[in-house]
């Protein structure tokens, strides 16, 4: 039954992936009328986010800032389907990558490096930084597994398609030191802006006006290898075109104290989506946690 879902997944993403992009994004069209005017998907949950994220902003501007996203929640899912057999050199026209003198030379000089980014604009399409590392050295990316092993075996292969080596959440630190030993070389990218599990709160902090926990993974592995720490900077310039700036955020974590990295990382997500709002995943359950009450 698991191999069946997967073959009737397969072939409807291969459908969709051997269509350009321009015509992707007139189905987005349709699709958006679907899911935001009739499915409704989650759009409570939305407007309560957005609602409780910008207290300043009027209901008017809250609703523009919401069409927006279920534009772009659209684009994103057949643009990450597109990933299957979208050509090196178009996902190289369609997404830059700034200061990667800078990334290269950390990882050179320090062996490894930490990399953070948001789920924001198209976060998918930064896997093909991998295709600029020096052959030999690995660019990891974290992931959360899926439950069928088919399906969660195709969406290895299309984030693998530029170079990139998956690695379990739960298996991180494991081959981070695994790869070190070896003698290799790395970078080490994570998407951590998601709410941690209720064992991983750790880490709390205002976030967009709201107590947030946030996931300290990405930080603990960094002050543990003395990996320098990079934000992911994301910008989406138009429609189908996106743009990714490396930004050093620490040279040298061990020097660094408890949750300072993590904070910094708080703070850059929070300028990113304050520049340009409706291209953040505001469909998670974000703070579904909340701090306990000291007595």
């Amino acid at each position: 039954m698991l191999r069946l879902v997967y073959i009737f997944a397969y072939m409807g993403i291969w459908l969709l992936a051997i269509m350009p992009l321009d015509l992707l994004y007139k189905i987005s069209d349709i699709l958006y009328f679907g899911v935001y005017r009739i499915i409704r998907y989650r759009k409570k949950l939305v407007r309560e986010n957005l609602r409780n994220s910008f207290p300043e902003k009027s209901k008017v501007e809250l609703r523009v800032i919401e069409h927006k996203f279920y534009h772009y929640i659209c684009d994103y899912m057949l643009e990450s389907m597109k990933m299957l057999l979208l050509p090196k050199e178009e996902l190289f026209r369609r997404m830059k990558f700034n200061n990667m003198d800078l990334y290269l030379e950390m990882i050179e000089k320090h062996g490894g490096i930490i990399v953070m980014m948001p789920h924001y604009a198209n976060f998918e399409w930064a896997v093909g930084v991998g295709a600029f590392m020096k052959e030999g050295d690995i660019p990891m990316q974290v992931y959360k597994p899926i439950r069928n092993k088919y399906i969660d075996d195709l969406f290895k292969y299309i984030r693998s398609r530029f170079g990139g080596y998956n690695v379990p959440k739960h298996d991180a630190i494991r081959e981070v030191v695994k790869a070190k030993h070896a003698g290799k070389k790395m970078a080490l990218g994570l998407v951590a802006d998601q709410s941690p599990n209720p064992s991983g709160l750790h880490f709390w902090t205002t976030f967009l006006h709201q107590e947030t926990s946030f996931m300290d993974g990405g930080e603990r592995i960094a002050r543990m290898m003395d990996f320098p720490v990079f934000y992911c900077d994301l910008k989406k310039e138009r429609r189908g075109y996106c743009e990714a700036t490396f930004e050093l955020m620490v040279e040298s974590p061990k020097q660094t104290t408890h949750g300072e990295i993590t904070e910094m990382f708080a703070r850059r997500v929070e300028e990113t989506i304050l520049r340009e709002p409706a291209y953040w995943f505001w469909s998670h359950r974000r703070w579904k946690h909340k701090p306990q009450k000291q007595e």
